[in-house]
């Protein structure tokens, strides 16, 4: 990747970090640094905007929906810390694309290899739920992501409202959406220039009551993996 790129993602995550647009993700994620849970009380929270983590040549882009309140709002980086990194990082080694199955802390020595990981809102929202105008304002910063890793091949959403926003992006980009506009479904690949691929997503509301399965998310990730030429 040229140095442009890298420079730009680094802006890009200081620009994450400063956002103050959206007073009232603003007051809920320094309310939950403050008050912090029972577990984590003599932790110090991020409880800022969550940046972009991974690889800047990346092949693919995962887009999930938020940070947790107590995971990536309180360490600091994408899927870190909850129970919904541990089944992700988990899946994203077993298929040779991170260098361990766990993500605990910013400083732990994951490194991702040719996966970067986004999400449709930087911030942590009450009870996981967003407004559209707060990811309208929130749509910019995966734009410039887009724009940023340059070698992106493949696009993998996790969740509905990942796949929106994902799909928004690329035709924002001028990617010509079939119409009718494709509807979120487990596995859909929605094809183009960027292939668009769904994915349920990898929260425990999913995980623990086998919505998702590991051999599930292991299949999408696969196809996936393999439009991007990555496996």
């Amino acid at each position: 990747m040229a140095r442009s790129g890298v420079a730009a993602l680094e802006a890009l995550a200081r620009d994450v970090a400063a956002c103050r647009a959206c007073p009232r993700l603003v007051a809920w994620r320094e309310r939950v640094a403050r008050e912090k849970r029972r577990a984590y009380r003599d932790e110090t929270y991020w409880g800022r905007p969550v940046p972009g983590f991974g690889d800047p040549r990346a092949r693919l882009l995962l887009v999930g929906l938020a940070p947790g309140a107590h995971g990536a709002n309180r360490t600091g980086r994408m899927f870190t810390g909850d129970g919904s990194g541990d089944f992700l990082y988990a899946a994203l080694h077993r298929a040779g694309v991170a260098s361990q199955p766990e993500s605990r802390a910013r400083d732990d020595g994951l490194v991702l290899t040719d996966v970067f990981i986004g999400n449709a809102a930087r911030c942590a929202p009450p009870g996981n739920r967003l407004t559209a105008e707060e990811l309208a304002r929130c749509a910019p910063f995966l734009d410039r992501e887009l724009a940023a890793l340059s070698q992106v091949r493949v696009v993998l959403a996790l969740g509905a409202v990942a796949f929106e926003a994902a799909l928004d992006a690329l035709a924002r980009r001028g990617a010509a959406i079939p119409v009718p506009r494709p509807r979120f479904a487990h596995g859909l690949v929605v094809p183009g220039p960027l292939p668009l691929v769904a994915s349920y997503h990898v929260s425990r509301q999913n995980t623990q009551t086998g919505r998702l399965t590991p051999a599930m998310f292991d299949a999408v990730l696969t196809r996936a993996l393999a439009l991007a030429r990555i496996r």
